[in-house]
């Protein structure tokens, strides 16, 4: 997997010792909006702030995923996510089942809410 790692140094140094030796890190940035700029990747991982738990790194969302993320960041509802994305309703229902068991979210507000707080959408 070719992902992009966002976050302070010291984050994505952390971060990097823990990855698997599958993860190939393609580029390291400090924004999601750098990130976001490159092509050629699966995905990005995104160094979270610092917690109390903080040996799980965050399951990177994928392009796609970070796409529909931004949709429902706009208030559009799985129809009209769909229809700008050229993608199935039942494909959004996927991404956004992908989307909340990554950032832990128990609906669509909380997962807005998440990738605000994680840097991965701006409003």
């Amino acid at each position: 997997m070719r992902l992009i790692l966002v976050g302070a140094t010291a984050r994505r140094a952390r971060i990097r010792a823990l990855l698997p030796d599958d993860v190939e890190i393609v580029a390291e940035v400090t924004t999601v909006s750098e990130a976001r700029r490159m092509e050629d990747v699966d995905g990005y991982l995104v160094a979270p702030a610092p917690t109390d738990d903080d040996e799980v790194p965050l399951d990177p969302l994928t392009p796609r995923e970070l796409e529909v993320l931004a949709q429902l960041a706009d208030g559009l509802s799985n129809r009209a996510i769909a229809s700008r994305l050229g993608i199935s309703d039942e494909t959004v229902k996927f991404h956004l089942s992908a989307i909340f068991g990554k950032l832990g979210a128990s609906n669509r507000t909380d997962a807005v809410r998440q990738g605000l707080r994680k840097g991965l959408i701006e409003l």
